[in-house]
């Protein structure tokens, strides 16, 4: 990748989200920058997936700028697109197909060239190398995250965008994914991470924006949103250990409310 480490990968500036008379985003702006894990968090139906959505260009906004790598996803989709890796919260590719033929036709789409001994290499980064003869139908949860990943990044995009990844996942599959994202992060990737879990977002996210009803309420390194509002009265009341959690400021901010 030529982007330098502190270059701004994915802008988002005043962007607004409707459907029909519902405004689902509303002016929200973040920023990602090379080398860091930007996290969205939010509770359901505050805008998170929206505004992803917007991001891919799978929705077309009402009003707001996106660019990606400095082109616009709107006038100038294709060269926006190519700059971005996406792993959805639910991918399924053809069960029938086996972990290196997925491998080969995604490199084919995307004209990523694989020399001899290449997918081998591939598959044993992925520590997939026992599964290179299963079918993807038969394969793991956490490995079927692993197969997907390697598709978001097989044409080294600066923008990846992670939609709630270790959701399901056991404890020894998301830290391995963990350890990846922090690997990305470390090779310059720009990483637009969308999570329910607040210690995920704790242990690797450098900043959270937090959003709720469309607006963002909060956004910085998630030590310093704990510093700000550790002392608010609704924090102190959601928590249940003692010490301030990001949970627990969360929740302080966006309500015990469960949403639908």
């Amino acid at each position: 990748m030529a982007e330098s480490v502190h270059e701004t990968i994915l802008q988002v500036r005043d962007l607004s989200v409707s459907y029909g008379p519902i405004q689902a985003v509303k002016q929200v702006s973040f920023e990602v920058r090379a080398g860091e894990i930007f996290g969205l968090l939010g509770p359901n139906g505050a805008g998170k997936t929206s505004t992803l959505s917007a991001v891919e260009g799978l929705l077309k906004p009402r009003s707001g700028q996106i660019t990606i790598a400095g082109y616009s996803i709107d006038s100038q989709a294709l060269e926006a697109k190519a700059r971005m890796g996406v792993q959805l919260q639910a991918t399924s590719f053809q069960p029938e197909l086996r972990v290196p033929e997925i491998l080969r036709l995604y490199a084919g789409i995307y004209g990523v060239s694989l020399k001899e001994g290449k997918v081998d290499q591939m598959l044993e980064g992925l520590k997939l190398q026992d599964a290179a003869g299963k079918r993807f139908g038969e394969l793991s949860g956490g490995q079927k995250q692993r197969v997907t990943l390697a598709i978001a990044l097989i044409h080294n995009p600066p923008l990846v965008l992670l939609d709630e990844p270790t959701s399901g996942l056991d404890p020894q599959s998301r830290r391995q994914l963990w350890e990846r994202m922090e690997a990305m992060r470390e090779r310059g990737h720009g990483i637009l991470l969308t999570t329910h879990s607040m210690e995920e977002a704790e242990s690797v996210c450098d900043r959270i924006a937090i959003i709720d009803h469309g607006r963002i309420i909060a956004s910085d390194p998630p030590s310093v949103i704990m510093e700000t509002y550790r002392n608010d009265p609704e924090v102190i009341k959601a928590s249940r250990k003692g010490r301030i959690t990001l949970e627990d400021v969360f929740i302080g901010l966006t309500g015990r409310e469960i949403r639908a």
